[in-house]
């Protein structure tokens, strides 16, 4: 399973960012967690409210937790909302199941993180973190 490396996340960030100038997004946070859920890198825009750090964390470790890109998170908190509170429980209110939250694939198809990113419409959270995994030359799982 190939690792991910601060530079690696860094890139990522700076892609997602980049991408989100070209879209003209609201500020935004952007976080990578490596496979176990730690943080690895960090950033948030200029003018992004202070909770995006948590919301940015959330989405990413609820796709690490569950093992699925946080747009099915979404689906699943609608369709079984019991489980979900449950699963948010027991994680403490970690996991925060919106869209934007997506799993980082190496070239073998192992999850080796995610990111989250908040600050925008979930689905343009997500456009965001796409392209941010796929620049720095990875898989993208949302």
């Amino acid at each position: 399973m190939t690792e991910l490396s601060l530079a690696k996340a860094n890139a990522i960030i700076t892609s997602a960012l980049s991408k989100a100038a070209e879209l003209e997004l609201k500020p935004l946070g952007v976080a990578v967690l490596d496979s176990g859920g730690h943080l690895v890198a960090f950033q948030r825009q200029d003018g992004a409210s202070f909770l995006r750090p948590e919301m940015a964390s959330g989405k990413a470790f609820g796709a690490l937790a569950l093992g699925m890109g946080s747009r099915r998170l979404d689906a699943f908190a609608r369709d079984r909302p019991h489980l979900m509170a449950g699963v948010q429980d027991v994680s403490g209110g970690r996991i925060v199941p919106v869209p934007g939250g997506v799993l980082i694939r190496d070239g073998a198809g192992g999850v080796i993180g995610a990111v989250g990113i908040s600050g925008d419409t979930s689905d343009n959270d997500e456009a965001a973190a796409v392209a941010g995994i796929e620049a720095a030359g990875f898989s993208a799982e949302g």
